[in-house]
C-alpha cells in the first residue's frame, strides 16, 4: 500500500499539516509529487482541484515558477478534454495571487520609504547627499529593487507561463486572449518596454504556429469568424501599448500583423476599430518622417470618421480637416527619383507594402492627396491661416516674397503643440518652391540674395552651408538644376532644353513657360502651320472628311439600337449568371457548414465515448490492482503472524500458496491456541475456587466486630448533627424576624410610590393608544384616496388606449383603400402604356 501523505485523496490534508507547523516547502513537494504523477490522471477532477489551487498558491508564496509551470502543463493535459472550467479557475487563481503579492510588495517598499524619512521639511544638502551614498540607508530605487523587482519578474514569468499553456487551444482561446490583455496592462503600468517587445515576439510566434499545428486536436482555426476577431481584438490592443509606450517599431509590426488578420477575415472589420488603425499608422509615419505615408494615412482616417460619425462637431471636423490639408502640404516635393537600380527596387516594394497597409492599390502621390482634399472641399473647414498657406504655396507665384508672407503663419503654428511637428518639413518644402520660383525669373542671382530671401525666425533660418548642401541634395536626386559658382557667391540656374518635364515643376505655380517647354512646342506649331496650309491649298479634303464623318455618323445611328439591346441582353445575362453563381456559393457554403458540424458532432460524439471507455477500462483495471494488492498484503500478513507463533513457512514462498490455504493454517493454528487456553482457565478457576472458599471462612468472626463498631460510630455522629441543625435554625429564625421589621417600615412608600408609576404609565399608554388610533384612521383615508385616484387613472387609459386603437384601426383602413386605389391606377396605367 502506498504511504498515507502519497494518496490523492490525503494528500491535501498532509499539506495543510506541514504548513501549520511551517514546512511550506515540504507542502510543496508533496503536492506536486502528487501533481506530476501518473496516478493522478485516473484522480477524479473534483479531488484534484483543491489540490491544485493549494499547489499553485504555495508556489506563489515561495516563488516556485518553473514548478507551477510544471503542474500547470500537467493539470491542463489531465482537465482539458473533460472540462475546461477548472483550468480557468486554477490559472486566474495563479495570476490573481501574484498580482496581489506585487501589490503587497508596492504598499511594503512605500512603507519603509516612509519610514526612512525622519523629517518631511528637511531639505537635501551637499553632505546628506554625500552621507548617503556611503551609508546603509535604502533609497527609494534600492528599496524597490529588492522589494518590488522580484515579485515583478514573478508575475511576468506567471503571464508568460499562462501564455504557453493555454496557445493553440480552441477551448482555452478567451482565457488566453484575456491574459494577454493584462500582460498589455503589466507593461503600460510599469513602462516595461523590453517585456513588451518579447511579449509581442511571444504572441506573434504563436499565431505563426496556429498553421504549424491545425491537425492537432483543439487547435484554433482562424476561418472561424469569432476566433478572428479575438485576435484581431488582441492586435489592436498590442497597437495601442506600443504606442502609447513609443514603441514604434513594434507598433508597425503590430500594425502589420492587424493587416495580415484582416486580409483572412470574410468580414468587414469595424469601423471603430478601422478608424483607431489608420488614427496609430499617422503617429507611427509621423515618428518614421515618413510624411507621404502619414499623410495619406490622415487622408483615410477623415474620410473613414466623416462616413461614420455624423454626430461629429463643426471643431473636431475643422481640427481633423487641417491636418489633412496641412500633413498634404508637408510632404517634401524633392523626392528620390534617380537612385541606383537596387534601391528603386528595393524602394518600389516597400512603398507597395506600406500602400497596402493603408488599403491602397498603388502608392500615393503629392499632388494626388491634394487634389483629393481639394475634392472634399477641405478648404471650406480648415482654420484660416493654413488656407493661406495653401495658396502661398501651390496657388500664388511671389519668388520675392513667399518668406516673408508664410513667417506668420510658421511662427502660429509653431505655438500649436500638435502642429509643430509640421514646421521643419514645411520649411523644406517652401525652400523648394523658392528655387522653382526663382528659376522661371532669374538666370542668375547672388548667394547673399538668396539668403535674404530665405530668412525665417530662429531655430529654422538658413546660412550658405544649409542653402548648399540643400542645392545639393535636390540637384543629386534630379529634382533641380542649380550650379554654384563659389568665386562670385552665385546661383545659375540651367536648362536643359532636351530634358523631360518634372512632376514638381507642374505641382506649383507657373509664370511663364520654361525654355525646355517652348522647345517641346516647336514641333507642334510646326505641325499646325502644316495642316493649316494643306487645307488651304487643297479645299476638297475638308468636304471628304465631312461626308467621311456623315457616313460614320449614320453607321453608328443604324448600329446603335441593336448594341443597345445586346447589351441590354449580355448584361441581363452576366446579371443572371451572376445571381446563379451566388446562389450556388451560398447553398454550397451552408452544405459545406452543415457537413463540418455534423463531422464535428459525430467527432465530439467518438471522443466522449471513447473516453468514457477508456475511463472504464482505468477504473476496471485500478479496482483490480486494488484487490489484488489487498489480497497480497492479507497473505503477508497471515504468513507472518503464522511465522511469529513457529508455523514452518517462509515470506518469499507466499506466491506458491494461496489466501485459503493460509486461512486454514490460521484457523488450526487458533483451534490449538483456544483448547491449551481453556484448559489453563480450567485448573486456574479450580485453585481460585478453594482459596476463595478459605478467605471467607476466616473472615466471619471479624465482620461481625466490626458491625457493632459501625453501629456506635454512627449513633453518635447522627446525634451531633441533630444538635447543630436545631442551634442553626434558631438563629436563622431569630435574623429574618429582624429584616422583617425593618422593611415593614418602608412598606407604605413602596405602595404610594407603585400606585404614581402604575397611574403615569397608564395615561401615557391611553395618549400613545389614541395618536395610533389617529394615525390608523389617517392612513385608511388616504389608501381610499388613492385606490379611487389608480381606479380614475386606470379608466382614463383605458379611454386613450381605445380611442388609439380605434385611430389607428381607420388609419389602416385608410391606408388599404389608399394602397387599393394606387393598385388600380397603376394596373389602368400598364393596361394603357400596353395599349
Amino acid at each position: 500500500m502506498a504511504p498515507f501523505y502519497q494518496r490523492p485523496e490525503n494528500a491535501l490534508k498532509r499539506a495543510e499539516e506541514l504548513i501549520a507547523v511551517g514546512q511550506n516547502v515540504a507542502a510543496l513537494q508533496s503536492l506536486h509529487e502528487i501533481v506530476i504523477s501518473k496516478r493522478s490522471r485516473n484522480t477524479p477532477l473534483v479531488a484534484l482541484e483543491p489540490i491544485m489551487l493549494r499547489f499553485v498558491e504555495l508556489c506563489v508564496n515561495l516563488r516556485k515558477g518553473k514548478t507551477a509551470k510544471e503542474g500547470l502543463h500537467q493539470y491542463k493535459n489531465i482537465s482539458q478534454n473533460t472540462s475546461v472550467a477548472t483550468i480557468e479557475l486554477v490559472i486566474l487563481k495563479f495570476i490573481e495571487l501574484s498580482e496581489e503579492k506585487v501589490t503587497a510588495a508596492q504598499a511594503k517598499a512605500d512603507q519603509i520609504t516612509l519610514d526612512a524619512i525622519d523629517d518631511l521639511e528637511a531639505s537635501e544638502t551637499p553632505e546628506s547627499i554625500m552621507l548617503s551614498t556611503v551609508s546603509g540607508e535604502q533609497s527609494k530605487d534600492r528599496t524597490d529593487r529588492a522589494v518590488v523587482t522580484p515579485w515583478l519578474k514573478f508575475l511576468w514569468e506567471a503571464y508568460r507561463t499562462v501564455l504557453d499553456i493555454l496557445r493553440n487551444n480552441a477551448r482555452l482561446e478567451i482565457l488566453y486572449q484575456q491574459t494577454a490583455h493584462q500582460a498589455f496592462q503589466f507593461c503600460l503600468k510599469y513602462t516595461r518596454k523590453t517585456e513588451f517587445r518579447r511579449l509581442c515576439d511571444l504572441l506573434r510566434n504563436h499565431l505563426q504556429n496556429i498553421a504549424k499545428y491545425a491537425h492537432q486536436q483543439h487547435s484554433i482555426n482562424l476561418n472561424e469568424p469569432e476566433s478572428l476577431q479575438r485576435h484581431l481584438d488582441t492586435r489592436f490592443n498590442q497597437l495601442n501599448a506600443a504606442v502609447e509606450l513609443e514603441l514604434w517599431q513594434e507598433a508597425f509590426r503590430s500594425v502589420e500583423d492587424i493587416h495580415n488578420l484582416l486580409s483572412m477575415s470574410k468580414r468587414p472589420a469595424k469601423p471603430v476599430m478601422m478608424a483607431n488603425y489608420y488614427d496609430k499608422l499617422t503617429k507611427i509615419f509621423l515618428v518614421s518622417e515618413n510624411y507621404l505615408f502619414h499623410a495619406a494615412a490622415w487622408n483615410r482616417y477623415y474620410t473613414l470618421v466623416r462616413a461614420q460619425n455624423k454626430a461629429l462637431t463643426d471643431e473636431e471636423n475643422t481640427r481633423m480637416a487641417s491636418f489633412v490639408l496641412l500633413s498634404a502640404l508637408a510632404i517634401p516635393v524633392i523626392t528620390s527619383s534617380k537612385t541606383r537600380l537596387l534601391e528603386i527596387a528595393d524602394n518600389k516594394s516597400k512603398t507597395h507594402k506600406l500602400a497596402a497597409l493603408l488599403g491602397m492599390s498603388r502608392s500615393p502621390t503629392r499632388s494626388g492627396l491634394l487634389k483629393e482634399a481639394l475634392n472634399k472641399n477641405i478648404l471650406r473647414r480648415v482654420r484660416p491661416e493654413l488656407k493661406d498657406l495653401y495658396n502661398i504655396l501651390e496657388v500664388q507665384f511671389h519668388p520675392l516674397s513667399i518668406c516673408k508672407k508664410i513667417e506668420p503663419i510658421m511662427t502660429h503654428l509653431a505655438q500649436d503643440s500638435e502642429m509643430a511637428k509640421y514646421v521643419k518639413p514645411l520649411h523644406q518644402v517652401i525652400l523648394t518652391r523658392l528655387f522653382q520660383q526663382l528659376s522661371q525669373v532669374y538666370d542668375t542671382v547672388k548667394l547673399e540674395f538668396v539668403i535674404n530671401l530665405a530668412s525665417f525666425a530662429p531655430p529654422y533660418n538658413y546660412d550658405a552651408a544649409t542653402i548648399e548642401k540643400f542645392i545639393m541634395n535636390g540637384c543629386k536626386k534630379g529634382e533641380l538644376s542649380i550650379r554654384i559658382d563659389h568665386a562670385t557667391k552665385s546661383l545659375t540656374f540651367e536648362t536643359d532644353l532636351f530634358a523631360a518635364s518634372k512632376n514638381a515643376d507642374a505641382d506649383g505655380a507657373k509664370l511663364q513657360a520654361s525654355p525646355a517647354d517652348r522647345m517641346r512646342d516647336q514641333l507642334s506649331k510646326l505641325a499646325k502651320c502644316f495642316y493649316t496650309t494643306v487645307h488651304m491649298i487643297d479645299p476638297t479634303i475638308i468636304q471628304t472628311k465631312k461626308e467621311a464623318r456623315a457616313q460614320a455618323i449614320s453607321r453608328a445611328l443604324a448600329g446603335m439600337e441593336e448594341e443597345h439591346n445586346n447589351a441590354l441582353a449580355r448584361k441581363a445575362i452576366i446579371e443572371r449568371r451572376r445571381e446563379l453563381v451566388e446562389t450556388l456559393l451560398v447553398r454550397k457554403e451552408k452544405e459545406e457548414q452543415r457537413e463540418r458540424a455534423i463531422r464535428k458532432k459525430q467527432r465530439d460524439e467518438e471522443l466522449k465515448q471513447r473516453q468514457m471507455e477508456d475511463a472504464k477500462r482505468r477504473e476496471i483495471e485500478r479496482k483490480k490492482r486494488e484487490i489484488d494488492a489487498i489480497h497480497k498484503e492479507e497473505a503477508r500478513k497471515i504468513a507472518e503472524s503464522l511465522k511469529a507463533k513457529n508455523f514452518n513457512i517462509q515470506i518469499e514462498d507466499l506466491e506458491n500458496l494461496d489466501t485459503d490455504s493460509l486461512v486454514q493454517l490460521q484457523v488450526a493454528q487458533l483451534e490449538k491456541e483456544k483448547r491449551e487456553l481453556n484448559e489453563r482457565l480450567r485448573a486456574t478457576a479450580k485453585r481460585m475456587d478453594h482459596i476463595e472458599r478459605a478467605y471467607r471462612k476466616e473472615e466471619i468472626p471479624l465482620l461481625e466486630k466490626d458491625y457493632e463498631r459501625q453501629m456506635k460510630a454512627d449513633k453518635a455522629y447522627h446525634e451531633a448533627a441533630r444538635k447543630l441543625q436545631l442551634e442553626m435554625s434558631a438563629t436563622k429564625h431569630i435574623e429574618d424576624l429582624k429584616v422583617k421589621a425593618r422593611l415593614m417600615r418602608i412598606l407604605p412608600d413602596y405602595q404610594k410610590h407603585r400606585n404614581e408609576i402604575e397611574s403615569k404609565r397608564s395615561e401615557e399608554f391611553e395618549q400613545r393608544r389614541s395618536t395610533a388610533q389617529a394615525k390608523i384612521e389617517e392612513e385608511k383615508e388616504r389608501r381610499r384616496q388613492l385606490y379611487r385616484t389608480k381606479k380614475e387613472e386606470e379608466r382614463k387609459r383605458k379611454e386613450a388606449e381605445e380611442e388609439t386603437k380605434k385611430r389607428e384601426e381607420e388609419e389602416e383602413l385608410r391606408r388599404k383603400e389608399a394602397e387599393e386605389r394606387a393598385a388600380q391606377e397603376r394596373i389602368a396605367d400598364e393596361e394603357a402604356r400596353q395599349k
